[in-house]
């Protein structure tokens, strides 16, 4: 006999009372167990199964009748209802991980894996940029959801700054190729983005000096400065040895040997961050010499004229340049690394990769690359003197 909404409330009270009440069958393998349980007794491929319908009184009567019908339906169609519920539970479990691994939960995930051997300054740089450019406009977005669009969306308020734009991009490009490694999306949806952003401006050169009758003058300037000695030292032998101003800046007096006449530039201070050689001239050894008498108690070769523990900066050399008269169109700090470039390439006497390996560009080929911080030694120590030379004979030159 079917089963009624009275009964059911009379068994449940039941139950609720501690009574013992047993199974109520309703037709068609719906049953209510235990004054509580709806359950759906059923045979599949010859075997006698149970489908759990849900709990009295969330599931009404009324409820379970319609769950047992469509259960009934599905085993017509040859489905077996458990299995249908099985696969549900999956797929729903499934979106609820897709949701919660959103584009910021996977880019940190990508960068606490894949940033590792990157200096602490560079990782926390990269992480800051992801923040503030992608997390605020894709970071609750469901990275198996995420499109291309979006990403160029997101990027749309770095128009105005297109070399930064580019940078941005590819860090969302790692963080998308990262998450179809990972199965967190069915391919890299970065693809091509580079391509979606605005162009860069022209390439605006470091402003130098290349003119032979102008580097004398520049020279004889920086010998006449009388700033602060560190500044005046740090001027003198920049032109010399081709460093990058962080490069020197950052210098220790443990990185300089004089007997051997070189100095060993170690991989942090490095941009490409590898090691690298400075033949020493004796031009430049002479000044290190005289340096020492005043900063060698210290660590720092160019330290602070406010504290021996920090080093000069960019903004000092390059004051001191503005003070000679040289404006933002004329020389900049870097300028004397374009300086020693143009010109050497131009005299045609050095072979083109001893002057590129002297200026730690990085080399293409990935092996010589790893190996090359005392690549063309040889080639490099002649260079060096004879540039430093040439660089005496045009100060020395008053026409």
């Amino acid at each position: 006999m079917p089963l009624t909404d009275a009964k059911i409330r009379a068994l449940h009270g039941k139950a609720l009372k501690g009574e013992i009440v047993g199974k109520a069958a309703d037709g068609g393998g719906l049953n209510f167990q235990n004054g509580k349980y709806w359950r759906m007794s059923y045979r599949f491929d010859g075997k006698q199964k149970t489908l759990a319908l849900g709990v009295y009184p969330d599931i009404s009567l009324k409820a379970a009748r319609e769950a047992r019908d469509k259960a009934r339906t599905l085993l017509t169609q040859g489905i077996d209802p458990n299995e249908q519920k099985k696969s549900k539970r999956d797929e729903a479990e499934r979106q609820q991980k897709e949701e919660a691994r959103t584009f910021e939960f996977v880019a940190r995930e990508w960068f606490d894996k894949k940033t590792r051997n990157l200096s602490p300054a560079y990782r926390k740089q990269k992480l800051q940029r992801v923040e503030k450019h992608l997390f605020p406009y894709i970071g609750r977005t469901p990275m198996a959801t995420l499109d291309l669009p979006e990403i160029v969306a997101a990027l749309d308020h770095l128009r105005d700054k297109p070399d930064m734009g580019k940078r941005i991009a590819q860090i969302a490009g790692q963080i998308c190729r990262y998450a179809r490694l990972m199965q967190y999306a069915k391919y890299d949806v970065s693809a091509g983005i580079v391509e979606t952003l605005p162009d860069s401006p022209p390439t605006q050169h470091r402003a130098t000096i290349t003119d032979p009758k102008e580097v004398g003058h520049l020279l004889r300037a920086i010998d006449s400065y009388n700033g602060d000695l560190s500044i005046r030292y740090a001027l003198r032998i920049l032109p010399y040895v081709f460093l990058r101003s962080k490069e020197l800046r950052l210098a220790q007096w443990k990185e300089i040997d004089l007997e051997k006449g070189v100095w060993l530039v170690p991989s942090h201070h490095m941009k490409m961050k590898r090691p690298h050689v400075v033949p020493l001239s004796k031009q430049v050894a002479a000044l290190l010499q005289e340096l020492y008498d005043w900063t060698g108690h210290g660590e720092l070769i160019f330290p602070s004229p406010f504290s021996n523990t920090s080093p000069i900066s960019d903004v000092g050399l390059l004051n001191a340049l503005r003070r000679m008269g040289y404006g933002r169109e004329e020389m900049c700090v870097h300028g004397f690394r374009a300086m020693a470039s143009t010109l050497l390439n131009e005299c045609g006497r050095y072979r083109h990769d001893v002057i590129e390996a002297q200026l730690a560009h990085q080399e293409k080929n990935a092996v010589r690359n790893a190996y090359n911080h005392a690549q063309y030694l040889p080639e490099r120590k002649i260079m060096m003197q004879e540039w430093a030379d040439w660089l005496d004979e045009m100060r020395a030159s008053e026409n």
